[in-house]
């Protein structure tokens, strides 16, 4: 399995090429799609976008964990956390596509 990264630039290419916008406007559209995914997501909302998934910030608690190599008990700080549940559509491709690469129907 080959591991590739999708990257700002990548989807800023495919705006310009699906859409013709030229490049700087895709990547100031890309720009500022992904900062007001951003803003929501400080701010506390959650960003649903359909048939990919949903994100959103949950705060977890202090607690206490434990060094593994130690053992020492080490407080952990609260913290928000950022959770991304995918869509059953994004679901179902995923699965779609790994039992085409298996030859299974």
């Amino acid at each position: 399995m080959t591991e590739t990264t999708v990257t700002r630039a990548q989807l800023a290419e495919a705006v310009f090429t699906e859409v013709g916008l030229s490049r700087n406007d895709s990547a100031k559209l890309v720009d500022e799609i992904l900062e007001k995914i951003s803003v929501a997501l400080i701010e506390g909302g959650s960003v649903k976008l359909s048939s990919f998934g949903s994100f959103q910030v949950r705060s977890k608690g202090q607690r206490v964990g434990r060094n593994p190599k130690t053992g020492e008990e080490v407080p952990i700080k609260p913290r928000r956390v950022l959770i991304f549940r995918a869509s059953h559509v994004l679901k179902d491709k995923i699965n779609h596509a790994l039992l085409g690469t298996k030859g299974e129907a």
